[in-house]
């Protein structure tokens, strides 16, 4: 019998690197089971991308303000479960942030001053998750306002990720880990028989890992500041944006979710970076199946009730 090994295979996908692993003794099985799962996250990039004019999402969009769209189960669902997300976070994960205008941030080296107060808060009062009207008779989904759009960009690489999981394991596939750049979900054991190591980046040292874990059956996502952010008067502002105000967020430099599910995953470590550390962790402890890692900007390390660092 042919030893067992891990099979990779990398590819752009949604925008993002990905890499799907498999363990298995025959390649040629490995790397047919690994296809399927890129089949799967590319029929789902069909289905959610705002960059193809006959996908549901853009469909949603076109009619804001005008009529409901009728769309598949599949996406009504995921909208259903993003609107519960915001919720439970209080808006700091909202999907109707797709109306905001690019142009009021520009983080690179020219931005040198936060955006006006007022101008940020005109620019974000189309995000508003409320105003996502659901019909479970019609299966439609209707935004309120003329100009409002969603997209799927905090959660649909990480929802992507847990479906070519489901299908690669309903395909015989007992162990493996799909990687969309970054944010993972793991099954099964490596070939020796220990669980996946899995390493969280450091927030100021590039490609170095700041610890480690050993896990299987979980997912990992991780949203960080350390890759893109501004310094404007000796304090670091992240790329990500408070929804309520318009404004980028400080105070935390990364923060790492670890949960059953990659969709979970994916969704709430950008919240959590927007609640800060306090209303952040409160919320996670509050919830089964998800932990959480907060490293603040002074590099000091918080965690959920049930996470002991080893560094």
């Amino acid at each position: 019998m042919q030893l067992q090994k891990v099979y990779k295979k990398s590819m752009k996908l949604m925008g993002n690197q990905f890499e799907i692993s498999v363990v298995a003794d025959k390649e040629a099985w490995a790397f047919d089971k690994i296809d399927k799962g890129v089949a799967e996250i590319q029929r789902i990039e069909r289905l959610l991308t705002t960059y193809k004019e006959d996908s549901e999402t853009n469909a949603i969009n076109r009619m804001a303000g005008i009529a409901p769209v009728k769309v598949s189960t599949e996406t009504y669902q995921l909208v259903e479960r993003s609107l519960r997300i915001s919720q439970v976070t209080q808006g700091a994960f909202d999907i109707t942030y797709g109306s905001v205008d690019k142009r009021l941030w520009n983080f690179d080296t020219t931005m040198k001053a936060l955006p006006d107060k007022e101008l940020a808060k005109q620019m974000v009062r189309l995000i508003n998750y409320r105003n996502v009207i659901l019909n479970p008779e019609e299966q439609t989904v209707f935004l309120k306002e003329a100009g409002m759009r969603i997209g799927f960009g905090g959660i649909g690489k990480g929802y992507a990720a847990e479906m070519a999981r489901r299908v690669m394991i309903a395909e015989g596939a007992e162990s493996g880990i799909v990687n969309a750049s970054g944010d993972l979900t793991t099954w099964g054991l490596q070939p020796d028989g220990s669980q996946w190591t899995i390493g969280i980046a450091h927030p100021d040292v590039s490609n170095t890992v700041f610890s480690y874990m050993q896990i299987s059956g979980l997912a990992v996502a991780t949203s960080g500041n350390y890759e893109k952010y501004v310094m404007i008067n000796g304090k670091r502002y992240s790329h990500t944006i408070n929804p309520r105000t318009g404004l980028p967020v400080s105070g935390i430099k990364s923060v790492t979710i670890i949960s059953t599910n990659a969709e979970i995953a994916d969704a709430m470590a950008t919240p959590v970076t927007i609640m800060g550390v306090v209303a952040g962790l409160d919320m996670v402890n509050q919830i089964k199946d998800i932990e959480a890692i907060i490293i603040d900007d002074d590099n000091q390390v918080y965690t959920s009730n049930n996470i002991h660092i080893k560094k």
